[in-house]
């Protein structure tokens, strides 16, 4: 059974990192090191697979203990907190590990592969202070998107219409070298699941739920079992309309969200991080000018960054209360990503709520679909079955 979960008041919170790739090292570690000098955290272990590579990172990063095993180290340190920056196939079997040993958790996007795991990493959390898991979606962080949603949700730029949501990004051969990338069982999906996740969770934070999608994927140079770019159109519980386009073959790389309201258009471009001035609101010709300047003054500058998502998390532990980007509140852009594929496979319509347990597309983001398996010399496979 977890331990108390009671608000760590009087000391540091316990942290340790698993995984010491590139997000572990390059993004979690820095976000805990700056709490750490701040005497919020403590960072008492990591873990990896690769013993070399976390004994080597622990000395480099001043980290007292190295492991191997994610079990040992849950029991042997008894962390607060892990952050798991690991490939999406292990997420769910770790995540797990660390609920049951009674810590909090950060786990890097995607969460898990499909909505069954997702459903399994709930059912592991605390029902009353913890401990939860929450996953890293760092955009919604800093101080541009914290504004523009109170100006969305308040009203003060009239009602959303029109929305546009851009991932397009540019991946080479080299980087599906990876084994465990472009591939349905290990990476959950293609450029939908794996990069404009972070983009299309944004647009839900701003927007807030969804009612209906309809949706376009194709595979159409690399030689993966996903998809390498889609397109839908989603319409708002508010009545907004919404383009998503996820690509990995745009080599003028961009992420971009845009929101045509009655009063103003505010849009955001950027690439893997935003600060203010990555935001720019355009009012409509009869705004007061005074309105204007309000509307525009977005404070003091916090990007986006694993740190704002961080600082929040702690925040959330130390209160005892439920972190952004956990449970229902996490699960929306998972939901969103899976009825998308749904629409793009079977050709229909998908409607919010209508995925679950006995659907297909609970337990594989693919569903099943004939005709997606690898393609060859870039060109699609002849059509078969892809298994789970």
């Amino acid at each position: 059974m977890p331990r108390s979960t009671a608000p760590f008041t009087g000391r540091r919170i316990r942290a340790a990192v698993v995984g010491t790739g590139a997000i572990g090292r390059g993004s979690h570690f820095p976000a805990l090191a700056r709490l750490a000098e701040e005497g919020e955290v403590e960072v008492v272990a990591a873990v990896d697979v690769d013993a070399g590579a976390v004994e080597a990172f622990c000395a480099e990063a001043g980290i007292p203990h190295a492991f191997t095993d994610l079990d040992g180290m849950l029991r042997e340190q008894r962390p607060d907190l892990v952050t798991i920056g690991t490939p999406p196939t292990l997420h769910r079997e770790q995540t797990v590990a660390a609920l049951r040993a009674g810590a909090w958790v950060w786990c890097e996007k995607p969460p898990v592969p499909t909505l069954a795991d997702y459903a399994a990493v709930e059912a592991e959390e605390g029902t009353d202070g913890g401990p939860y898991a929450a996953i890293v979606f760092q955009h919604r962080f800093g101080s541009g998107s914290r504004h523009v949603r109170r100006l969305l949700a308040e009203g003060a730029l009239g009602r959303p219409l029109v929305a546009h949501c851009q991932t397009t990004w540019y991946r080479d051969t080299a980087y599906y070298a990876v084994p465990w990338r472009g591939r349905w069982r290990t990476e959950g999906g293609g450029p939908a699941m794996g990069h404009g996740i972070h983009q299309m969770d944004l647009l839900l934070d701003l927007l807030g739920p969804w009612s209906e999608v309809r949706a376009m994927a194709g595979r159409l140079v690399h030689d993966v079992e996903t998809e390498d770019v889609s397109t839908a159109l989603v319409r708002f519980d508010n009545g907004a309309l919404a383009t998503v386009v996820n690509s990995v073959l745009s080599p003028d790389e961009t992420s971009r969200i845009r929101i045509d309201c009655e009063r103003a258009t505010v849009e955001l471009t950027h690439l893997y991080g935003h600060a203010n001035a990555d935001w720019r609101i355009t009012p409509a010709p009869d705004v007061p000018a005074e309105q204007v300047a309000a509307w525009r003054d977005f404070g003091p500058d916090v990007p986006s960054s694993h740190l704002a998502q961080l600082r929040d998390l702690v925040a959330s532990m130390r209160a005892g209360r439920r972190p952004r980007g956990s449970g229902a509140d996490g699960r929306t852009s998972l939901e969103l990503i899976t009825a998308l594929y749904k629409a793009a496979f079977t050709d229909t319509t998908v409607r919010a709520g209508e995925i679950g347990p006995g659907d297909p597309y609970y337990t594989a983001l693919h569903g099943g679909a004939p005709g997606w398996a690898p393609v060859v010399s870039g060109r699609p496979a002849e059509p078969e079955e892809v298994s789970a």
